[in-house]
Order: C-alpha cells, then sequence, then structure tokens
C-alpha cells in the first residue's frame, strides 16, 4: 500500500510497551508524529528515540504527539524506553498488522543480503487524521527539525 500526503491514515490498534491497546483514533483533535523505525536499540534508532526525546517539549509546544512503532516485543520497548527514558509511546507490532497498513514492511538490502524489514519512515498526521507529510529520509539525529520545518 502507498500512502500520499493527503491521505486518510489508515486506522490501526496496537498494544504499547505496557500492554495497553492504542488506536490512531484516541488521537482524533491532536495532531500525531508516527514514526516507524526498524530496531529498538540499534544506533540510528537509538539516536532518533533520543532526539525526540530531546525535543519532547518543543513537539508537545506545537501540539504534537509521539508514537513510535517497530516490530519489537513490549519487553524490547520498555528496555528501550527504560534505557533512554523515553517519555512517548512505543507500539509492539509483532505482528506486523501496523507496517504493512502504512506500507513501511519493504525489502532492504545490508551487504547484498536482501531480507524484508520496516522502513524508517515518519507519517506527520493531522487533527482530521490526514496525513500532512511523509518523511522518507529520516535524519536520525536532526528528526525533530525536519518534522517542525
Amino acid at each position: 500500500m502507498t500512502l500520499n500526503i493527503g491521505d486518510k491514515a489508515p486506522e490501526f490498534d496496537g498494544k504499547d510497551q505496557n500492554g495497553n491497546t492504542v488506536k490512531l483514533s484516541d488521537y482524533r483533535g491532536k495532531k500525531v508524529i508516527l514514526y516507524f523505525y526498524p530496531k529498538d536499540n540499534t544506533s540510528g534508532c537509538t539516536a532518533q528515540a533520543c532526539n525526540l526525546r530531546d525535543n519532547y517539549s518543543d513537539l508537545q509546544q506545537e501540539g504534537y504527539e509521539v508514537i513510535g512503532v517497530s516490530t519489537d516485543s513490549e519487553k524490547s520497548h520498555q528496555n528501550f524506553i527504560g534505557k533512554h527514558q523515553l517519555p512517548f509511546t512505543l507500539i509492539a507490532d509483532t505482528d506486523k498488522q501496523i507496517v504493512e497498513q502504512y506500507g513501511v514492511w519493504q525489502e532492504k538490502s545490508m551487504y547484498g543480503r536482501k531480507y524484508m524489514g520496516t522502513m524508517r519512515y515518519t507519517f506527520i498526521i493531522d487533527e482530521n487524521g490526514v496525513i500532512q507529510d511523509i518523511i522518507t529520509k529520516v535524519k536520525t539525529k536532526e528528526h525533530t527539525a525536519q518534522i517542525l520545518k
């Protein structure tokens, strides 16, 4: 599935790091930064999460809620949040339902080996659930600046 700016963001429900159900519709009336990342506690994903953490109050002042999604488990997310004091929700998309809905589960290549994985994409969603921006070339250490541009 290919999503574009102006499309209605697909509704989802997933489990957060504490096993609570999180739905996009829970955030209606708020702006959402829905960011997809490959793996907890890897260098790029940690840099990205810490950049969002360090600028979290600026993002909130602009009216944004931050939700991270990866295919890692709730336990992995708990560890990642605890280790880096992340103040936002991480969804454990272990069944790959959300990454499939948003079209971010794609073929990747590393060292000549092809495999399926989560692309590092960010969707900026407005108060009405409409996609306002899609960032496909994420700069992990400057991600907040990309969002607030």
